[in-house]
């Protein structure tokens, strides 16, 4: 059985021996980008690779990019192999921040093809509340060759979206929170606020206290409220540089509706051009 979504801690942990299955730990904080690395190097879950976001995750930024560009397929693949993932793998994911980092690199497999990975549900916090064995020895690996096949259709540019602004085409979902979308605080962006006529919905209404995903039949309803009629492909999802908009991706994943699109490079790509319209408030 191939998970393609969610795997469950206890799941996980009766196929740490499993040479099929790889883990990957995703801890990334954009405010200490090394920090990461060095929980890793601490202590993680048994077998898993570090997967760095600027490093692994994304390509070169560039002055029309958003500030985590796609990486380059090849490059992307090479690492994958390097970490001994090969297109039959069954990889999983985590991070400690309940899949808003690892759900970026769910969505890059996807992108290349690679239909068997899946987060884990509530992330290290509901694998240590488990009680479940850590680490700090580093796995040995042995190197694969991972053949990655693009999908393009999965995600839009910004051309895209100014050729569709101001028209009922397609739903453009912001995963930013919401002081952040209303433009009254921005942490990381020199410009605040959202694109004309996105909704919000960040990324925190995916889970609930347990810090795992909601039901899928409650994310499902929600999804299609905001959906306002339109289909999974003219969903378009964004955030603040194309990484936490792979949240409400896999949430809508979870609710069974497909996974709409991804504007990659987001509000930080938006903004690099100041003609572009910003809107402020709800």
């Amino acid at each position: 059985m191939a998970y393609r979504t969610l795997v469950e801690p206890e799941q996980l942990a009766a196929h740490l021996d499993d040479p099929s299955w790889v883990t990957v730990d995703c801890r990334f904080d954009l405010h200490e980008p090394d920090s990461g690395g060095y929980a890793y190097g601490a202590r993680h879950i048994p077998g898993a690779r570090y997967a760095h976001l600027d490093n692994d995750l994304s390509g070169r930024r560039r002055a029309t990019t958003g500030r985590h560009p796609l990486p380059d397929p090849g490059a992307l693949s090479e690492t994958l192999g390097r970490w001994g993932i090969d297109n039959a793998t069954q990889v999983v994911v985590y991070d400690d921040v309940k899949g808003a980092i690892a759900a970026r690199l769910w969505w890059l497999l996807r992108w290349l093809g690679h239909e068997p990975v899946a987060v884990l549900n509530g992330g290290l916090t509901a694998w240590l509340r488990a009680g479940l064995p850590m680490t700090d020895e580093l796995p040995r690996v042995h190197a694969m060759r991972f053949e990655p096949h693009p999908d393009d259709a999965r995600w839009v540019d910004t051309r895209f979206i100014e050729e569709r602004l101001g028209a009922d085409v397609c739903r453009l979902i912001d995963a930013r929170s919401a002081v952040r979308f209303r433009g009254e605080q921005e942490p990381f962006d020199p410009v605040a606020g959202h694109i004309p006529g996105a909704l919000n919905r960040p990324l925190d209404r995916n889970f609930g206290p347990d810090g795992k995903f909601l039901p899928a039949a409650q994310l499902r309803a929600e999804f299609q409220e905001l959906a306002r009629g339109k289909g999974t492909a003219d969903m378009i999802h964004m955030c603040g540089s194309g990484v936490t908009a792979c949240h409400n991706l896999l949430a809508m994943e979870v609710a069974g509706l497909g996974e709409g699109r991804l504007y990659v490079d987001s509000w930080s790509g938006w903004i690099t051009h100041r003609t572009r319209p910003v809107a402020t408030g709800e």
